[in-house]
């Protein structure tokens, strides 16, 4: 006699998923690497400007995290086989991605130009650019990843059957998302 569900069977992951979250594992592993880092070298520089210099990037961080919104959105719409929705959704957030990585981009001029924080500076400019610097590349990745999806889809190859290989991407943007706010607040708020 059989218990009620027990003909539910366990289907393995697949190898797509299981190697996005070995990949966004070892990722993470490396973020907190240089958040140690960063909070163990915060405030031993003795010259040179100090995490005071830095300003708060609000706008961008709503950018950044909206932009888990537009992609949860973008999957949701490919899985319902709606590729035109799917298509602007997703271009909604390579747009809120590149915003991000160009006020990265005006933030760090000014830190050089007007503040004179390089990476040589002392340690706080080493550790700072190495972390931000760091989520930065994943950020540029993933708006590579973004783009080359984005192409697929222009020319037609990408269908409803294809959701769950846009939802790997999907992944690891959600990964870079939830890594910005671990830096912001260690960046931002407690190492200043």
């Amino acid at each position: 006699m059989s218990t009620p569900g027990a003909d539910v069977g366990w289907t393995l992951p697949s190898p797509g998923r299981v190697g996005m979250f070995s990949l966004i594992a070892a990722e993470a592993a490396i973020f907190v690497i240089f958040v140690v880092a960063y909070l163990f070298y915060v405030g031993k520089s003795v010259n040179g400007p100090a995490p005071s210099v830095l300003h708060t990037p609000v706008f961008l961080t709503i950018c950044l995290l909206s932009s888990s919104w537009t992609i949860h959105r973008a999957v949701a719409a490919l899985r319902r086989g709606a590729v035109g929705s799917f298509a602007r959704w997703w271009l909604s957030t390579i747009a809120l991605g590149a915003i991000f990585l160009g006020g990265t981009v005006r933030e760090w001029r000014h830190l050089i130009a007007d503040e004179g924080l390089t990476l040589q500076t002392n340690l706080f400019g080493t550790t700072y650019y190495s972390l931000v610097g760091l989520h930065a590349f994943h950020v540029t990745a993933g708006v590579i990843a973004l783009a080359a999806v984005s192409l697929f889809t222009l020319f037609g190859y990408v269908k409803r059957e294809h959701a769950d290989r846009v939802d790997l991407v999907s992944l690891y943007w959600h990964f870079v998302d939830v890594v910005w706010i671990a830096v912001f607040l260690v960046v931002y708020v407690v190492g200043r």
